[in-house]
């Protein structure tokens, strides 16, 4: 297993971040990326929601990638190299190294350092005969991979968990089009959707009963203290989330309990009673209206879905 430091691209210098986070907050309506959701802790909290009888996503995915998994591979190849964006703790991964023939190797990809290379030493004593690349970098922003010395037959990008439903589709399409022209021309594309139904199972997945859910919004404040230096005070703030079908996407929002203010960096940043930090979207979409999206640089190969049409896998293929 490669775990050493050149093997590693580092984040985006904290000045930049800094400045990222202070626009983002001046906005009318103010932001946080979701990206800023992955610290240790957060990384942790989706764990478990992941685990929540509201949250289908995860079961469903699972599911169909075990029903699945001889035609995916078949879809795939032999001898591929997989590059997972945003491997978290690499649960689903392990179904596909269990499964596809002959990985040349892995290279995991998470903006979550410590997280990253704990996952990947674990990973790396279970799959002895694997070589495993992380790489820490922030891959909703363009990044190099290393040049690969062992032979293999394409590049496949992994991005499980209908994560791409995080971005509008507008920054969908322009991630997508970079990960194409990062893996290359014939490399592949193995991807989660999360597609449209009724509003209420929509809800009820990002408003868990035990407030898990809630604790993980929240925790993108607590991250903002112990990272940047914010002053949040975090009981003054409430999760909220709901169905927006104008827009076919779950929002996330934490709203201020009261009027306040909080500092970064030597900027003043006030907050109104109500007002809210929208922290996420999660856009759902039909098989047909992301083809479409993404069709100048990716072209659908194949689609496996759950009995109950919540999700997909889709494999594509860059032209």
């Amino acid at each position: 297993m490669q775990n050493n430091t050149e093997d590693i691209i580092k984040p985006d210098s904290s000045e930049g971040v800094l400045n990222e986070i202070i626009q983002s907050l001046s906005k009318s309506q103010k932001e946080l990326s979701c990206k800023f959701f992955y610290d240790e802790q957060g990384s942790i909290l989706f764990e478990q929601i992941s685990e929540l009888e509201e949250y289908y996503l995860t079961r469903s995915e699972i599911s169909i990638l075990n029903n699945n998994i001889e035609n995916i591979s078949d879809t795939v190849g032999e001898e591929a190299l997989i590059l997972e964006l945003g491997s978290g703790s690499s649960r689903k991964i392990r179904i596909l190294l269990d499964n596809f023939k002959r990985v040349a190797a892995y290279i995991p990809v998470d903006i979550s350092r410590e997280f990253l290379l704990q996952s990947a030493k674990k990973l790396g004593q279970e799959y002895e005969n694997l070589k495993i690349i992380p790489i820490v970098a922030d891959y909703t922003r363009p990044f190099t991979i290393p040049d690969f010395e062992m032979p293999f037959s394409r590049l496949v990008a992994y991005y499980p968990g209908s994560t791409i439903g995080n971005f509008t589709k507008d920054q969908a399409r322009k991630f997508l089009k970079n990960i194409s022209e990062l893996c290359g021309p014939k490399s592949g594309l193995l991807i989660g959707i999360d597609l449209k139904k009724e509003s209420e199972i929509l809800e009820k997945a990002y408003n868990d009963g035990k407030g898990v859910t809630a604790e993980f919004n929240l925790n993108i404040l607590k991250n903002m203290n112990s990272t940047f230096g914010t002053n949040f005070e975090i009981n003054k703030w409430k999760h909220i989330a709901f169905y927006n079908e104008e827009h076919g996407r779950v929002e996330m929002h934490l709203q201020s309990l009261e009027e306040q203010s909080v500092r970064l960096n030597g900027t003043s940043i006030t907050f109104k009673k109500d007002e809210t930090i929208h922290t996420e979207n999660s856009y759902k979409y039909s098989i047909e209206e992301f083809k479409d999206m993404i069709e100048p640089f990716y072209s659908l190969n194949n689609v496996w879905s759950d009995p109950g049409n919540k999700f997909a896998v889709c494999y594509f293929e860059a032209k």
